[in-house]
């Protein structure tokens, strides 16, 4: 289990334009082949009377499935370059389909690479990537002298407050990074002399997104 990996969080559409040949990129967030397959059948529909269709995926946190076609362009020169940027930029849970609607002019072997890799890029920039980071909640209880240096802790480690709520005591919650916990724990006990009451929640993925909280 990774402790954090960039995943497509909403796909997108890049396009450009090589010697009046069009190369249409479409992103899509997968979390299995099924729906790779299935999504770049759907587009295979959609542009139905484009030359070619050929694609790119890999999904897991390692992303321990990779898949990619050249759908009828000379071997190397369309998936292969596809999913090396995917691997390139680190994005997780992808898949890609490059449509090309043939201008005319063939590009040869380096142009076809030049082409697919710099359309697949144009799509990744058209689309929402979210950086998914293994945390816990960590829920502080502490009295009033304390509440200002476990908020000085978390400031300094950059750890998001989830709520703070005041009643005869102070109530924080707290998204913090697992490799981070066990140094957060220590941090805020010996800050507030051990009188923090610390409550750990169960391990799970978040994620940012517009500067909010994503939980997985």
């Amino acid at each position: 289990m990774s402790d954090h990996y960039k995943i497509l969080w909403e796909g997108g559409q890049g396009e450009l334009v090589e010697k009046k040949s069009r190369f249409i990129a479409t992103t899509e967030p997968v979390e299995t082949e099924e729906e790779a397959l299935a999504f770049i059948e759907r587009t295979r529909k959609k542009y139905w009377d484009a030359r070619h269709n050929c694609f790119a995926y890999c999904i897991g946190d390692k992303n321990q499935l990779q898949r990619c076609s050249d759908d009828g362009e000379p071997s190397q020169t369309a998936g292969r370059p596809m999913l090396d940027v995917l691997l390139g930029a680190e994005v997780h849970n992808i898949c890609v389909v490059v449509t090309r609607y043939f201008g005319g002019t063939l590009l040869g072997t380096g142009g076809l690479v030049r082409a697919y890799s710099g359309a697949v890029q144009e799509g990744l920039s058209n689309s929402t990537i979210v950086e998914k980071c293994l945390g816990r909640q960590l829920d502080i209880t502490t009295d009033y002298t304390g509440i200002g240096k476990i908020q000085y802790i978390l400031a300094q480690n950059q750890i998001i407050t989830l709520d703070t709520q005041y009643t005869d005591k102070v109530q924080v919650s707290a998204m913090v990074p697992q490799e981070k916990l066990d140094s957060i724990v220590a941090e805020i006990t010996e800050g507030t002399s051990g009188r923090a009451e610390l409550l750990e929640g169960d391990p799970v993925y978040y994620g940012l997104l517009d500067g909010e909280i994503v939980v997985f």
